[in-house]
């Protein structure tokens, strides 16, 4: 087992100030945490430490996760959208997710009652990697873009090709990040705060 993964046990993931006090929520979900990285561990995965969290690859291919939330605890599967969900609990992480997939638990027992469809999950997305399978993301095209933003790019032919040059993920991030909010002056001071991102070749959060 990767110390680092007891690291994250004894003091969270280090990216909020709450990290190695009792507040830090990863002390809310101890057992709950300890069960799901034995199931993982049980099925051959090699342990590590990504983004702050347990990962858990294959071949040096990302499988899974395992994280605490405020009010729930899950395991996510980094290509989740191409297992067969026979049970029904793999739920998106957010309504614009397309690859990832993960199971929520709020209890041990529930870990313990689902450990083989987990573990079935886990050898399903191995082979997934073995036959390297790809989730068919959407195109570009098939986003829409917001009037503001489209307005936007009419307006400016040089900010129009910085953002046509864009890879189509942080293409598809910057759609995603300019849709969200419901007012129209929220959307346009989002595109407006994001000029110059663009015009660097870099993403929205990056």
């Amino acid at each position: 087992m990767n110390t680092t993964v007891d690291n994250y046990l004894l003091a969270g993931c280090g990216r909020c100030p709450l990290g190695n006090t009792p507040a830090c929520k990863v002390n809310n979900w101890q057992k709950e945490l300890k069960l799901l990285r034995a199931i993982v561990l049980d099925c051959g995965l090699t342990e590590t430490v990504k983004w702050g969290v347990p990962c858990y690859t294959f071949n040096g291919n990302n499988i899974a996760i395992v994280s605490a939330f405020k009010e729930y605890c899950c395991i996510s599967f980094f290509k989740g959208a191409l297992l067969q969900d026979d049970a029904g609990i793999l739920t998106s992480p957010g309504e614009n997710s397309q690859a990832a997939k993960l199971v929520k638990f709020t209890n041990a027992k529930e870990i313990t009652k689902q450990a083989p469809v987990l573990k079935a999950f886990i050898f399903e997305a191995v082979e997934i990697e073995k036959a390297g399978l790809k989730v068919n993301f959407k195109k570009i095209s098939e986003h829409p873009v917001p009037a503001e933003f489209e307005k936007r790019l009419e307006q400016d032919a040089v900010l129009e090709k910085a953002f046509k040059a864009l890879t189509p993920g942080r293409q598809r991030g910057y759609l995603i990040h300019f849709s969200q909010p419901k007012q129209s002056k929220t959307r346009e001071a989002r595109i407006e705060k994001c000029v110059l991102q663009i015009l660097k070749g870099k993403g929205w959060n990056e």
